[in-house]
């Protein structure tokens, strides 16, 4: 038995409109799931980001609790043709990027916060399936 994939990502933010503001109005994600003061829901690609009110879903009822703090991370990846443009995107959105990495074998990576200060990155296709 295999996984194929980790289907969401889960991010615990203080303000959802101003999480729903950076990864929708400016990063672009599509909204595909709200419900006022727990969560808001984004389509990444073939995955999906959840930001949650930790306050609210550590005492839900419906599903299990869960909550979390601190500053997490997550990398979104792109094709190398589009590193660029998105690199450029994200500096003209005013968002500063903190650092870019090379990797070796052609792959670049760079690193930028949101507004909880999680940290993001943005990598470029193929980087893991090298062998490490």
């Amino acid at each position: 038995m295999d996984i194929k994939k980790i289907k969401e990502t889960c991010l615990y933010v203080r303000d959802l409109a101003a999480s729903k503001d950076f990864y929708h109005h400016r990063l672009g994600f599509p909204v595909i799931g709200e419900v006022a003061g727990r969560h808001v829901f984004f389509r990444v690609g073939e995955s999906v980001l959840l930001c949650f009110n930790p306050e609210a879903s550590k005492v839900s009822k419906k599903l299990p609790p869960h909550f979390g703090s601190g500053q997490l991370h997550l990398a979104f990846e792109v094709e190398k043709e589009q590193y660029d443009a998105w690199k450029q995107q994200v500096q003209d959105l005013g968002i500063a990027i903190e650092q870019e990495y090379d990797w070796g074998g052609g792959f670049l990576s760079f690193y930028f916060r949101d507004p909880d200060e999680h940290l993001l990155e943005v990598v470029m296709t193929g980087m893991w399936e090298r062998g490490g």
